[in-house]
């Protein structure tokens, strides 16, 4: 009895924390989806009158559309192979006994804790420059011509500078992996005759094959909204060069003020994350039980 007073007694004050999460949560949600089914303009805010789908056409049958979610795939999918080879390769090199290595360890890391928005301004002003850049320096004193990044390669300059953001965290992840990799796995390999590279592909690859899972989940789910790094440095183009689709949404929400159509990307968006979402996570639990 006593038990089920206490349990009651938990709930009661529980509940309103729950309550104001929940509608902190669903209230931004529920606006969204409204506004997705209604003609809204900033420019004409007497306008709200009911269009059913034809939000959503629009924002499907969009051309900007089809190129945003290309270059979404693009830039996702390239981040993750730079943090997730770069991530392992520097996790290995870290967990090898070195001078120093807190320091390294600390510098290795460091990039994940800068703000995207100081990330952006760091990579476009001091090191991408055409002109002043620490990269253009370089290519002048090789007697080479500076690259426009931002010009001629605004999609790889993009991924270079979130793959940076996102390394140290796929490094910080598998090292604390390979920290519980049993010593006496490679002491036996070692007396079998096995060499470093089949040392490294059969042990420690196969143990790092769960991190690397959790990584590639974790990295997908976020960088499905990158927008400060686009709209810092390329806003968006060279035309739709760099348009991913959290950027299309922005630029119909306060570019072309359509909060309408907006919103209805917005619940697409809100979608496809959740269908990977759910993919990466039933590749996660099979992973798990593997």
């Amino acid at each position: 009895m006593a038990t089920r007073q206490t349990q009651i007694l938990g709930r009661s004050v529980t509940a309103p924390s729950v309550l104001l999460l929940l509608a902190w949560s669903l209230a931004p949600l529920a606006a969204t989806i409204y506004f997705s089914f209604t003609y809204y303009n900033l420019l004409n805010p007497a306008s709200g009158q009911f269009v059913g789908i034809d939000n959503y056409s629009y924002f499907l049958t969009d051309p900007a559309f089809l190129a945003s979610l290309k270059n979404t795939l693009v830039l996702v999918g390239s981040v993750l192979v730079i943090t997730v080879v770069l991530g392992t390769l520097v996790a290995v090199l870290m967990n090898q006994p070195v001078i120093g290595l807190n320091i390294v360890r600390l510098m290795v890391i460091a990039p994940f804790f800068v703000m995207p928005t100081v990330s952006a301004l760091v990579w476009k002003n001091l090191l991408m420059h055409p002109v002043s850049g620490l990269f253009a320096w370089i290519a002048n004193s090789l007697g080479l011509h500076p690259i426009d990044w931002f010009a001629n390669a605004p999609m790889l300059a993009v991924i270079l500078i979130v793959a940076w953001q996102w390394l140290p965290f796929a490094t910080l992840i598998l090292l604390t992996a390979l920290q519980s990799l049993d010593g006496e796995q490679l002491e036996a390999a070692e007396m079998d005759g096995a060499g470093p590279f089949s040392t490294f592909f059969y042990i420690t690859l196969a143990h790092l094959a769960r991190p690397i899972t959790v990584v590639i989940l974790i990295e997908t789910i976020f960088l499905l909204s990158v927008f400060a790094e686009i709209f810092v440095t390329t806003g968006g183009g060279p035309g739709l060069a760099t348009t991913n689709i959290a950027f299309l949404i922005y630029s119909q929400a306060l570019i072309q003020y359509d909060v309408g159509g907006a919103s209805a990307g917005g619940i697409v968006a809100v979608i496809l994350a959740n269908i990977v979402a759910t993919f990466l996570v039933r590749l996660v639990g099979k992973n798990l039980e593997a």
